[in-house]
């Protein structure tokens, strides 16, 4: 046990499907073989989802204030609690300033508590941004609020499900301000950030694969010159530093390359470039039964200097107190924690 990392986990929207996919998630008695998890949120909320989700004949919650009080024992949740919701104003399933402000608080604890080393990584869980936006906190999501408490300028957002992997130019943004960002100096960072990304899950020797922003990356300067001025640039600069990296690759073959293996990872121009295959292969709808068979993939800050994985998904209010909120995302997200983390170590060894 001394070996295994101790990993926050975020409880996310106290008015989302947060508390209850954690608790589901928690209720994995493998997860206790694998790592360390502590719960950032509220007590009285986690025993709340526990009662939502039918476990409160297996699962307890200990409710501690600091991480050396965890039990780290399966069966049992530990719960940093941080005490600031009155359940009886909280509305499941709605947006308001009460829940955003809580889930802000829990995203600001749980990176301090990575930057003083009492814990080895951080996962979060959906929040909204409208209800912290409400709450006062003028950020577009996790990524934004990380970088900023992290004092971190190089940053990127990567999605995972599987071997398909995708990082990012721009995430939150409006598409007119995602083309002025296709630069040379962003894609050369975005590929070195991708190229370590890598190396921390264990791939020694990645293969990158740098989409296009055109149509047909641009047809040669017919479609648009930002491959041929910034985007080719920058990989013939990151060839000759020695990184396996090609492109641009046109993208709509460069996804389903990488899912065959002609890639470990994508860089991506913006958000919906790279969100849209990765939710395609990781969320299944099955039209029958008319929901969703499963919700799965990662969502993971790059360029930080602490861990930050994430479900790949958002509040779902729609679905909050119901019960049946798929934990296969947040399940994804502590297991990269755990990968990342012992990278991570193994690398302070040599």
């Amino acid at each position: 046990m001394q070996d295994i990392p101790v990993i926050g986990i975020t409880m996310g929207d106290p008015a989302s499907i947060g508390p209850e996919i954690t608790v589901k998630a928690l209720s994995r008695s493998e997860i206790y073989e694998k790592c360390k998890p502590i719960v950032i949120g509220d007590s009285k909320l986690m025993i709340n989802a526990i009662s939502i989700v039918g476990l409160q004949d297996r699962i307890k919650i200990n409710t501690v204030k600091d991480v050396k009080e965890a039990k780290f024992e399966a069966g049992i949740i530990d719960v940093y609690d941080m005490d600031l919701v009155d359940i009886e104003q909280l509305k499941i399933g709605q947006v308001s300033k009460l829940a955003g402000n809580a889930a802000y608080k829990y995203v600001e604890k749980v990176i301090q508590l990575a930057l003083n080393n009492e814990i080895d990584a951080t996962v979060t869980n959906a929040l909204n941004k409208e209800a912290i936006n409400l709450a006062g906190y003028n950020y577009s999501g996790h990524t934004e609020i990380y970088a900023d408490l992290t004092g971190t300028e190089k940053y990127s957002m990567m999605l995972a499900h599987e071997n398909l992997r995708v990082v990012h130019i721009s995430t939150h943004v409006s598409m007119r301000e995602a083309c002025d960002m296709i630069k040379k100096d962003r894609v050369l960072d975005v590929i070195h950030i991708a190229n370590d990304a890598c190396k921390s899950l264990g791939i020694t020797n990645p293969k990158i694969g740098v989409a296009g922003f055109n149509p047909h990356s641009g047809e040669s300067g017919l479609f648009g010159r930002e491959e041929i001025e910034e985007i080719i640039p920058a990989v013939q600069k990151a060839s000759k530093e020695g990184i396996h990296v090609e492109g641009p690759v046109p993208a709509d073959t460069i996804f389903s390359k990488a899912q065959g293996g002609w890639y470990d990872i994508v860089v991506a121009m913006y958000h919906d470039q790279g969100h849209i295959p990765l939710k395609v292969v990781g969320f299944v709808y099955d039209k029958k039964l008319k929901n969703w068979k499963s919700v799965e993939g990662v969502n993971i800050t790059l360029g930080l200097p602490i861990i930050r994985t994430s479900v790949d998904h958002g509040t779902a209010f729609e679905h909050a107190g119901k019960g049946s909120a798929n934990e296969l995302s947040l399940v994804n997200a502590i297991d990269y924690a755990i990968i990342i983390s012992k990278n991570k170590s193994v690398e302070k060894l040599i």
